[in-house]
């Protein structure tokens, strides 16, 4: 459309010329030869000047997107700096990977193109144990990773452990009133304050998280799990809950799911719907039941010495882009999680949707119990209180 417009302004221009040279630029057939020279280098002159406006709009129509951004001006004079970024999900058609993507281009604009984000997406630079053991035993191969917000409980983050416990955040607006709080940023400091090598940038979440499970074996209550084999990650918390539930947890990684169920090597795992869908699992464990046992809180962190790569101009682009990606990730979260729903109702999975949890609440409860306990005691209650 805009090369149409531009050509018909050139046209004009020619036809304007070759009119004037004519002597019939006037619409009469006798103008002076003194009019009809100074009329061509004016109609070709006006034009001209038409076209190169045209051509300019043009092209900044066509420009990327870093003018919906507030370029840093000192950032964009700092030395050039990569930094490579992981997600274990794929980038497209989930939560976390709009988040992340959005995360990418935010930097690059914020920071006038100083920075660069080399965003690589569905696990091909490691599982999420793995990257952060890498992140946190320095080995620089991966200096951003967006991880579940209580992964860092494994090395030590105490506080985070409290995202896990199932049955925490009431709904998803409970879960960003704490992302957005001083509360939040106290978390997000803790691997910091621990000296883990690693730092919270920002929150962000990929819905509930809920079971699904193999063709013969639907699952509408906690007694429907009984003697069911049911993935779990390298967390103490998610075993004991599938413990709780009457079901035996086995440890399978991310990548061996699809095939375990279709083996039959486990009856069932959970996911968030939206990379329920985006992993295919809906082939091998076609029964989604929604009971939303676990907010999918996301965290975002870099490690120290990927920070120590950056100028302070450039840590401060690293921080506002994240509050982007964030608020980001807080508006298209129910639209993607919904857009799932849909598609996976309309391909004929047997949704089961939950509407009492009260059993499902009440065989999790001692795990709270257990974890929210002692000095961590005040702070979850404060947790619970943001739903107030």
């Amino acid at each position: 459309m805009k090369k149409k417009v531009i050509s018909a302004v050139l046209s004009t221009a020619m036809l304007a010329g070759l009119l004037a040279g004519c002597g019939l630029s006037g619409g009469k057939e006798e103008a002076a030869p003194a009019a009809t020279e100074a009329a061509a280098p004016a109609a070709t002159e006006a034009a001209t000047e038409a076209a190169t406006t045209a051509a300019t709009e043009a092209a900044a129509e066509e420009a990327p997107a870093s003018g919906d951004y507030t370029v840093n001006d000192a950032a964009s004079k700092d030395p050039a700096v990569t930094l490579t970024m992981a997600e274990v999900n794929p980038l497209d058609n989930t939560i976390c990977g709009a988040m992340d993507t959005k995360f990418k281009e935010a930097v690059e604009a914020m920071s006038g193109g100083s920075i660069t984000v080399d965003l690589q997406g569905s696990g091909v630079l490691g599982v999420e144990a793995d990257i952060l053991d890498g992140m946190l035993g320095g080995t620089g191969t991966v200096d951003i990773c967006r991880i579940s917000a209580f992964a860092l409980s494994n090395y030590g983050a105490q506080k985070s452990v409290l995202l896990s416990l199932p049955y925490t955040f009431q709904n998803k607006e409970h879960f960003w009133a704490f992302a957005n709080s001083d509360l939040g940023t106290e978390f997000l400091n803790e691997p910091v304050e621990l000296g883990l090598g690693v730092r919270g940038l920002y929150f962000g979440e990929e819905g509930f998280r809920s079971f699904f499970t193999a063709k013969d074996k639907p699952v509408s209550s906690p007694d429907d799990m009984k003697g069911m084999k049911i993935r779990v990650s390298n967390d103490p918390i998610m075993t004991k809950m599938v413990e709780n539930l009457g079901a035996t947890p086995s440890p399978v990684s991310m990548s061996e799911v699809y095939s375990s169920l279709q083996n039959g090597t486990i009856d069932g795992a959970e996911q968030p719907v939206a990379n329920y869908l985006s992993n295919s699992f809906q082939e091998v464990g076609p029964n989604l039941t929604l009971d939303e046992h676990t907010l999918g809180a996301m965290e975002t962190i870099i490690s120290d010495a990927a920070w120590g790569k950056l100028t302070e101009n450039q840590q401060q682009v690293i921080m506002d882009a994240g509050k982007i990606a964030s608020d980001y990730c807080h508006e298209v979260s129910d639209e993607k999680e919904q857009e799932a729903l849909d598609t996976l109702k309309s391909q004929g999975i047997n949704v089961i949707e939950i509407s009492d949890k009260s059993a499902w609440q009440a065989a999790c409860k001692p795990i709270a119990d257990e974890y929210a306990a002692g000095d961590l005691a005040d702070l979850y209650q404060k947790i619970l209180d943001l739903a107030k």
